[in-house]
């Protein structure tokens, strides 16, 4: 018999195809997210799973699933899995990195554009036919972003994406990381380094945060680090929901401590703090980083074939928790 599997989210038939050579394949179509008891009903009898951020899987949860031998994340975070409680138990868990720099590299300039030159308030307005002069000198004034200081925290596969395309607007890039980039990598990207954060906050005309999420960087900014800002700054965040503490942002965006905000997560999404719908001055979207059929295919052929190597003995790919 075919080891059983449970894929946890819709998926592209294809990717279903190929699984069901090696595996009884249990898919949902539907796209319902699943409790957490009802996770577990379906993963018994299961040696592989195929999850994403949304999917909690915790020890409890794994203690009740006695057949699961590994974990497949569609996503480069894996905060969603109990990776102690997984290695203790013998569970592999495995994660799709890289695949998905340029897709979310790209997503952070259309959100970060769209609130320098106010693209979705100019939209919303347009709609509303609320449009009644052709020109008018002083109305939906922006930002620049030519010439500008690029400011990024978290200066890993994707930051370095998101770096690059900055070279294109002559921006100066401002970094900080946990550990400075070689010299080489540095002068291709033409960015300078703070050991210091505070120095990026100080001095970025947008603040880009690419870290990963954990209980380390839980609000990793927060109202303090908001407050350092300029005034006429623009915060972005398309990383992890929780690191930016939504309840300062969205009282700094009040009070106009920074000019802006572009999010693509947001803490408990996808519920969503009802003030930021409020807010003119922040572009909202629905953690779509990686959402180009290209990228996603490609994180499935990935979360695909850490499963399979891990059900046949092999080392996968993407093992997070190897010892």
């Amino acid at each position: 018999m075919k080891p059983a599997i449970l894929i946890a989210r819709e998926v592209f038939e294809e990717v279903i195809a190929d699984l069901e050579r090696d595996f009884a394949v249990e898919s949902n179509q539907a796209d319902v997210l699943f409790t957490p008891d009802q996770l577990v009903e379906k993963l018994q009898g299961k040696q592989g799973v195929l999850t994403t951020v949304m999917d909690k899987i915790d020890d409890g949860m794994m203690a009740r699933c006695p057949d699961l031998k590994v974990i497949s994340n569609i996503a480069v975070g894996y905060n969603n899995i109990d990776v102690a409680a997984a290695t203790a138990r013998g569970i592999k868990v495995t994660n799709t990195p890289e695949v998905l720099n340029e897709a979310t590299a790209d997503l952070t300039w259309a959100i970060l554009m769209a609130a320098a030159r106010r693209v979705a308030e100019g939209d919303a307005f347009v709609r509303r036919g609320e449009w009644r002069k052709a020109f008018a000198m002083k109305r939906w004034l922006g930002a620049d972003l030519h010439g500008a200081t690029l400011g990024i925290i978290g200066m890993g596969r994707i930051g370095q994406a998101i770096a690059r395309r900055a070279l294109g607007f002559d921006m100066r890039v401002l970094y900080h990381n946990r550990a400075r980039l070689d010299a080489a990598t540095e002068a291709a990207l033409r960015c300078e380094y703070s050991q210091d954060r505070d120095g990026v906050l100080k001095e970025a005309d947008f603040l880009v945060v690419m870290v990963p999420y954990s209980a380390a960087t839980h609000h990793f900014i927060k109202a303090g680090d908001i407050a350092k800002m300029k005034p006429s700054a623009i915060l972005v965040n398309t990383a992890r929901g929780g690191v930016v503490d939504d309840a300062a942002l969205i009282a700094a965006l009040k009070a106009g401590t920074i000019a802006g905000a572009a999010l693509d997560v947001f803490e408990g999404e996808p519920k969503l703090n009802s003030e930021y719908s409020q807010l003119k001055n922040v572009v909202l979207t629905p953690h779509i980083g990686s959402a180009t059929r290209s990228t996603r295919m490609a994180m499935l052929r990935l979360a695909a074939k850490n499963l399979t190597a891990a059900l046949k003995g092999e080392a996968p790919p993407n093992w997070v928790n190897k010892t």
